[in-house]
């Protein structure tokens, strides 16, 4: 090794955040067709930033809410309702998952999109369900008699 001695590096943890980005759809209805593509293309150019750091794992942009459908459990069956639930003056325009070492990471690099110029973001870790699937599927074996 040329007496150079290879040290180990110690696995940073890295987790999944899911990033809720919310706008008021005013904000790109006011705007100059300019301004709109300038807005969008900041974005998408943050976005690109975030994919070549390894940070942008995913996400979508959503349809605006009047081509959203809600779902509820009401009176033992599916109530299905047109539009979202709730009304507010911001509504979610997408979603991003990202890989962040920690919660104030995740918050960090969300602070820096120029999206939270136009509408707050909500961060939340992504919950890791393989145990309870794991647990989930050996029960239903169990109840189908099949083997452990």
């Amino acid at each position: 090794m040329n007496g150079v001695q290879s040290r180990a590096r110690s696995p940073q943890t890295i987790m999944k955040y899911i990033c809720l980005g919310y706008i008021d759809p005013n904000t790109l209805a006011s705007a100059s067709e300019d301004e709109a593509n300038a807005m969008m293309d900041s974005c998408f150019a943050y976005d690109e930033e975030l994919r070549a750091n390894g940070h942008f794992k995913g996400g979508e942009a959503l349809q605006p809410p009047n081509t959203a459908m809600t779902l509820r459990y009401a009176n033992d069956r599916i109530v299905v309702t047109d539009g979202p639930f709730t009304e507010t003056k911001e509504q979610l325009g997408g979603i991003m998952i990202l890989e962040a070492r920690d919660l104030n990471h995740a918050v960090e690099l969300i602070s820096k999109h120029p999206g939270a110029k136009f509408g707050p973001w909500e961060i939340r870790p992504a919950a890791d369900l393989n145990e309870m699937v794991r647990q989930s599927e050996a029960r239903r074996r169990k109840a189908a008699g099949q083997p452990g």
